[in-house]
């Protein structure tokens, strides 16, 4: 899932750095930084909380309710040199370590009762350019609008990040990272230069190190683990900087891509009274098969994103929701004739103005007729409009699946016998499907730790209540609507023609149990395919003891 809720600085160039890459030592924030470097955290102390104190409430819980964590501290860090020393005090006591960015991760890995030590990073979160790397720094605790405001008021460009305004930059870059304008210019990941990491070695000492994509850097391979594998797994994500590919000069406004001017912006409520069990099979039929056909980095429609989310029936409508470069050559007819062949089998005046909350979306009545908004207006609305953002009450479950391929009438029908149950009549349970492919295909499965390259779209199954006395109903849906929607190969989308696995930034907390995944395929193949055994090569050579582990964390490769 993704208003601005912390600040960024706006900062100017950043002093240059001797070197692009290397081990530093642990010191003050301003000697690891650039020189000159602004600090996100500058006047803000290292901060410990405890289960005393009143702010301890507000730390120890997520986006996802269902996840509440216990642990002795909390520790607020602002700087490299914070978290330097919060992750050495806890090594050194032998506590538990979990990282919090954002706080939207949908599993247990943050909060969870064996973590006794809680790294927060929110209070780090600055975005600044630094001219030494021609990259642009963005310390993890930032969120994505912020990120996206900053970037774009301060030098025009941006990063192709998602859609949701309060996801941690930590945990969202490392999981490889995906938005609306993935299909036009890739993953987040395709666009990193370096990472900051603080990791743990076989002395028990912590340190940070940075690490860039530079084909000479010793910790390359650090990196490259930070492309897609999560966050979590290896240390303490504290900054990121971005260059995109091919960038030259040392014009900031060269060293990353620019969004488009203004973006078509396109919502539709589909009744359900208009989607009988045909017209429901079409549509999700068509959608399929247009992707299928304008999956190319060189189509058309690269720079559109679509996103069909499927709602139980009991909240009387699905929804498309659609934008679109409005620069593009014809972009209005474009746009036209996509939501027309995606939507032809419900019959004309089918569609009406989104005049109620579907899904995750709320109202939209004013882009029923796709509407001209300038690229920031538009981000800014789109990410801050969804309820469940802000809810304190929400609670998630959550199953993920990358398609090569549309789903088969069958699968389709196993959607439609799902939505449509009386036993849970959930507004919100849905089945989303996200437009993926163009761009992000264009890289190999082993450029970046993200493997899934060849996908077309995504699907998200998911079901968000707020009554804990509702878990079972709505955990039962979720896996049940996913099990059979894959039953043909155990219940999960294993790698194949149709499937490629499942997203790490949706985990899922049934992956590892054989109770539920019973395609005989491991949890980490469905996430990371041919590039878990690297991961666990990279696992060994940062983090020798385990220190940074959580329920699905990459494990160390076995001893011989």
């Amino acid at each position: 899932m993704t208003g601005p809720s912390r600040r960024s600085l706006l900062a100017g160039t950043v002093a240059a750095a001797a070197g692009t890459a290397g081990v530093l030592a642990a010191r003050p924030a301003a000697a690891a930084a650039p020189a000159g470097s602004p600090a996100g955290g500058a006047g803000f102390p290292a901060v410990t909380v405890g289960p005393g104190d009143p702010r301890y409430g507000d730390l120890v819980v997520g986006n996802n309710a269902r996840w509440v964590g216990r642990p002795e501290t909390v520790r607020l860090v602002a700087t490299t040199e914070h978290a330097v020393r919060a992750v050495q005090d806890a090594v050194d006591g032998g506590k538990r370590i979990s990282v919090r960015g954002g706080g939207h991760c949908y599993a247990d890995f943050v909060f969870n009762p064996q973590v006794q030590t809680v790294i927060d990073m929110t209070p780090m979160n600055a975005v600044s350019y630094d001219a030494g790397r021609k990259a642009f720094c963005v310390e993890a605790g930032a969120t994505l609008l912020d990120v996206y405001e900053a970037l774009y008021k301060g030098w025009g460009v941006t990063i192709p990040g998602g859609r949701c305004h309060s996801v941690g930059v930590g945990g969202h870059v490392s999981g490889g990272g995906y938005g609306m304008l993935s299909r036009k210019h890739g993953l987040t990941v395709d666009h990193l230069y370096a990472v900051e990491v603080v990791v743990v070695g076989a002395d028990g000492r912590a340190r940070p190190v940075v690490a860039t994509r530079e084909e000479g850097d010793p910790h390359r391979d650090l990196w490259w683990a930070h492309t897609g594998a999560g966050g979590g797994n290896f240390g303490v994500i504290t900054r990121y900087w971005f260059r995109s590919p091919g960038a030259r000069g040392a014009d900031p406004a060269g060293q990353l891509i620019r969004p488009p001017k203004e973006v078509l912006v396109s919502a539709l409520a589909l009744p359900w009274s208009a989607l009988d069990e045909k017209a429901f099979t079409g549509l999700v039929r068509d959608y399929g098969a247009w992707h299928e056909k304008n999956a190319g980095a060189d189509s058309p429609y690269a720079s559109l994103c679509s996103f069909l989310t499927l709602c139980h029936q009991a909240n009387g409508t699905v929804s498309l929701l659609t934008q679109m470069d409005a620069g593009v050559p014809d972009a209005e007819r474009l746009l036209h004739d996509y939501v027309a062949s995606v939507t032809a089998s419900l019959g004309k005046g089918a569609a009406r103005p989104m005049t109620a909350p579907v899904g995750e979306n709320p109202p939209m009545p004013d882009l029923f007729h796709p509407r001209r908004l300038p690229w920031l207006t538009a981000t800014k609305f789109l990410g801050t409009n969804n309820a469940a953002l802000v809810n304190p009450t929400l609670r998630g479950a959550h199953k993920s699946a990358y398609m090569r391929k549309g789903f088969t009438d069958g699968q389709i029908a196993a959607v439609h016998r799902h939505l449509t149950r009386t036993d849970l009549r959930n507004p919100s349970s849905m089945v989303s499907l996200l437009s993926f492919g163009g761009r992000i295909n264009a890289a190999r499965p082993g450029d970046t730790a993200s493997v899934q390259r060849d996908s077309v779209f995504k699907a998200l199954f998911q079901s968000m209540w707020a009554d804990r006395a509702d878990d079972d109903a709505n955990v039962r849906w979720t896996r049940e609507s996913y099990a059979e929607v894959f039953a043909a190969t155990g219940g999960y989308p294993v790698p194949g023609p149709a499937t490629d696995g499942c997203y790490i930034n949706y985990a899922d907390t049934d992956i590892t149990d054989p109770a539920h995944n019973r395609s005989g395929v491991p949890w980490q193949t469905l996430y990371y395919g041919a590039n878990y055994p690297r991961l666990q090569r990279i696992k060994a050579a940062y983090d020798p003891g385990n220190v940074f582990r959580h329920p699905q964390s990459i494990a160390l490769p076995a001893t011989p």
